[in-house]
């Protein structure tokens, strides 16, 4: 016998991983809006200060590649896609790591550092949660 597609869909709601996706991706989201919008105050607020027009220019490439990475964890959110999430996650393991890295080498203060840190720690739970999610819907019949 078949497992439903909609009830497993809507199983996948009841997830835990799933549901500390939505930040992250919130998050990026954000991240683009404010990265557009005030490139240096972003910046600052980033760990990495920038000035001039070449160095803004950066920031905003940042975001159009941020908004990929917001648009492509939306797009498997909607299509309740846990195992594209857990890859997707396991993949951006690098990112808060090496921002944390990055803004350290640049002197930010402490409390940036550990920001990066601290999101960092959230998507190393988001990935054990979506692990479990994925082994938990394989075990379903």
């Amino acid at each position: 016998m078949t497992a439903n597609p909609s009830s497993s869909r809507r199983s996948v709601l009841r997830t835990f991983g799933f549901w500390l996706s939505v930040p992250l991706a919130l998050l990026q989201a954000v991240n683009v809006a404010r990265a557009l919008s005030d490139p240096t105050g972003f910046a600052i607020y980033y760990g990495v200060p920038v000035s001039g027009a070449d160095a803004v220019a950066w920031v905003q490439v940042y975001a159009l590649r941020t908004a990929f990475v917001a648009a492509l964890v939306a797009i498997f959110l909607v299509r309740r896609d846990l195992r594209a999430l857990f890859w997707t996650a396991v993949a951006a393991l690098i990112l808060p790591l090496g921002d944390a890295w990055l803004t350290h080498q640049t002197g930010a203060a402490a409390s940036i550092v550990a920001r990066h840190l601290a999101i960092e720690g959230y998507l190393v739970l988001t990935c054990v949660a979506l692990f479990i999610a994925n082994r938990n819907a394989a075990r379903q019949p």
